[in-house]
């Protein structure tokens, strides 16, 4: 038999399974639906945060935006919203964004349609009866999808949310490892002011407040490194803003 006709097949199964694990994994793929990953203007900074509501830090943070005067989006976990209810009432009351990252955290890309709504719905509801706001962004943990993944989002009236920067903090030995990491977006911002024209799209920053494991995750090299960065960002003419102003109000 020629060689060239076992190869073949073994060639498209390779081809296939790099598809797949691209539109699975890498943040700016559309291969499995639409997703929002940058932000509107590129003076808009939308920092996100995944795996709260944590007592440990989420505080924390809220005061510090407090300070700079600015906002962000929260993606909770539905099993850490019903044990945190008032933190995450507290969080929108404060003026920021909640967003849905499922009920237990599971990896999306191993579960079918059923589940996967299931785990949305389930975040959904215990969002609603901790705030009473309904979330309107969803983000898939580990940032893996399959084909189900956003259509159901879709379908609970959800968006997906992306990111430009992953900086890592969940693996951070310390905040002097972690603040280098999020350089790119005063890059970012510094090519802006030395050339407007060059970009039309902010940076949307995907950090954690939270273990997905367990509450109380250890969470202070975000803190530092978000202390360490605010007020250089905004020097640098950064807003900070909520998923919702940097993708639904006209960019500025």
């Amino acid at each position: 038999m020629n060689p060239l006709l076992l190869e073949a097949p073994a060639a498209a199964t390779a081809a296939a399974a790099a598809l797949v694990g691209y539109g699975s994994v890498y943040p700016n793929s559309q291969l499995f639906g639409p997703t929002i990953r940058d932000t509107a203007s590129p003076l808009k900074l939308a920092i996100t945060f995944d795996d709260g509501p944590n007592p440990a830090i989420t505080p924390k943070l809220l005061d510090l935006f407090e300070q700079h005067n600015g906002r962000a989006t929260f993606f909770l976990i539905g099993d850490f919203v019903r044990q945190c209810p008032a933190l995450a009432r507290e969080t929108a009351q404060r003026g920021h964004s909640l967003g849905n990252h499922t009920d237990t955290h599971p990896n999306l890309f191993k579960c079918g349609p059923a589940e996967i709504r299931d785990q949305l719905q389930r975040c959904n509801d215990a969002i609603v009866e901790a705030t009473s706001v309904t979330p309107k962004w969803f983000r898939p943990p580990y940032g893996l999808r399959n084909p189900w993944v956003i259509p159901v989002a879709h379908r609970l009236g959800m968006r997906a949310v992306m990111w430009t920067l992953l900086a890592g903090d969940w693996k951070a030995p310390s905040p002097e490892w972690l603040i280098p990491r999020m350089n790119p977006i005063a890059k970012h911002a510094q090519q802006h002011v030395a050339n407007p024209a060059a970009s039309s799209h902010g940076d949307i920053l995907c950090l954690h407040d939270g273990f997905h494991m367990h509450l109380n995750g250890d969470r202070h090299c975000t803190l530092a490194a978000l202390q360490y960065w605010m007020p250089r960002w905004r020097d640098l003419g950064l807003e900070f803003v909520t998923i919702d102003e940097a993708v639904l109000l006209p960019a500025t």
